[in-house]
């Protein structure tokens, strides 16, 4: 047992702070995405194609599943049912972690550092806290698992858990890439394998492109996945900053938080193991090992890359950092100064995670204050209810610090208040002030397009009926 403790002791504790997560997050009520996602409840029946092929904007079929029972007691399973997944995956990929760095031959000490270097990090909580955020865990955890495969030569496997990965999260996909490349990056492969294994990999994307393409879908494209002319640079950014810089980002980046101060010393714990990952390293960045991860990494990234980036996305990309934690651990001797350095980036990364915990706590409670103002106000059951929302320019930042009618969920956190047996039927409009609000209402009513308004004007509401 000491044995134990001592050459694992990061899973051991791992495991042991797995019940505080999952007491922390169970009480984060749902915001924005979380009520439209198809992790959210859904009352249909099971066998349909939304829940097993190609929808609207994505192929998860175990998103929909996860909808689908939250959806048999929205009252009891939504949205714990959903932090508990959360909790346990993010808990899983760690122990991945930990297993892929021994399988890159690592010593013990540097996966227990990468563990919880992963672990604990600001840049997970994006993907900790939110309810949506299932196909982010388990993505990556495939994806991780299909890399291991790869390594120990399991090949049918690991084509069978890219794919896995894939209907987890479409970024899964790009396992099929990583795999060889890391390999080859880590000494574990030739060149020669390197190119015939990468043609491997990109017979498995095809075939995924294929089944979309053969199999019944309805697909529709979001506005935000047409990139425009600075989306790339803009998502690079975001990308780098999230991914290499511990701070706190709601002093950093959220308006009305802002607090630069604070940001400064929550980062400046962090600055020693920058200093000797990324600084006393540099001149190691042009190794075989490091391209392949900086390639790994830019892979990795690159569906969100071209699209729509956020703090969620880093959740896939800080594998790649942990790699780079592990190699600059691993040849450099661990002195004082080296070993006061993780200590020092826990304890500020935990502070962190303790802010953007509350602030998501907070968020989601507002949420739920203005769905129980809207039922009081409403009275009685109505069949219809539109939303007219007054434009609201609050700043916000990622599902930390999420505008009320985000909160409010356009509506749908009202019919969670009812357990989804009112209104059946809600939907929404935006208007640019409170006088339109007030003339659309009117005029909505008058010809009997629904049977009451909810005006939203940032956190207050008016019903009118």
């Amino acid at each position: 047992m000491k044995r134990s403790l001592n050459n694992y002791w990061s899973l051991w504790l791992v495991a042991a702070m797995l019940p505080v997560l999952i007491c922390a997050v169970v009480p984060i009520l749902p915001t924005h995405d979380d009520w439209t996602s198809l992790t959210a409840p859904y009352t249909g029946p099971f066998f349909t194609k939304r829940n097993f092929f190609f929808f609207g904007y994505h192929w998860r079929p175990f998103d929909c599943w996860i909808g689908y029972i939250a959806g048999r007691d929205p009252a009891l399973l939504f949205p714990a049912f959903n932090h508990l997944l959360v909790a346990l995956g993010h808990t899983l990929c760690a122990a991945a972690v930990f297993r892929m760095l021994r399988e890159l031959n690592f010593r013990l000490t540097t996966c227990n550092i990468g563990t919880l270097f992963f672990y604990v990090n600001p840049a997970t909580m994006a993907t900790v806290l939110a309810v949506d955020s299932q196909n982010q865990a388990y993505s990556l955890l495939w994806g991780i698992m299909a890399f291991i495969a790869y390594l120990r030569h399991r090949y049918v496997l690991w084509a069978a858990l890219v794919l896995t990965a894939a209907l987890c999260k479409e970024n899964g996909l790009m396992w099929a890439l990583i795999s060889p490349l890391l390999a080859f990056g880590f000494g574990r492969t030739d060149g020669t394998t390197l190119r015939r294994h990468t043609l491997l990999a990109l017979g498995i994307m095809a075939v995924y492109g294929g089944a979309i393409v053969l199999l019944p879908r309805d697909i529709t494209i979001h506005s935000d996945y047409i990139p425009e002319a600075l989306t790339v640079p803009k998502n690079v950014v975001k990308c780098v900053f999230t991914s290499f810089f511990t701070t706190d980002y709601i002093y950093l980046l959220h308006q009305p938080s802002r607090r630069p101060l604070l940001a400064l010393l929550t980062w400046l714990p962090s600055l020693p193991l920058f200093w000797f990952v990324f600084v006393r390293q540099a001149r190691h960045f042009a190794t075989k090992r490091y391209l392949s991860i900086f390639c790994a990494m830019t892979i990795a990234a690159a569906p969100h890359l071209l699209t729509a980036y956020s703090m969620m996305h880093t959740y896939g990309v800080l594998v790649f950092v942990v790699l780079m934690v592990a190699t600059a651990a691993d040849s450099q001797p661990l002195s004082a100064s080296r070993r006061l350095a993780l200590p020092l980036f826990v304890l500020t990364s935990l502070c962190i995670d303790g802010h953007l915990w509350h602030e998501s706590l907070r968020s989601g409670a507002v949420g739920k204050q203005m769905a129980v103002e809207a039922i009081r106000q409403t009275g009685t059951p109505v069949e219809r209810a539109k939303v007219v929302i007054v434009k609201d320019d609050f700043p916000k930042l990622s599902s930390f610090c999420v505008i009320p009618v985000d909160a409010f969920g356009w509506g749908l956190a009202a019919c969670y208040e009812t357990d989804y047996n009112w209104p059946r039927q809600v939907s929404d409009t935006t208007v640019n002030s409170r006088q339109e609000a007030v003339s659309c209402a009117r005029q909505l009513l008058q010809t009997k397009q629904t049977d009451c308004v909810w005006i939203v004007d940032h956190k207050r509401i008016n019903v009118i009926k």
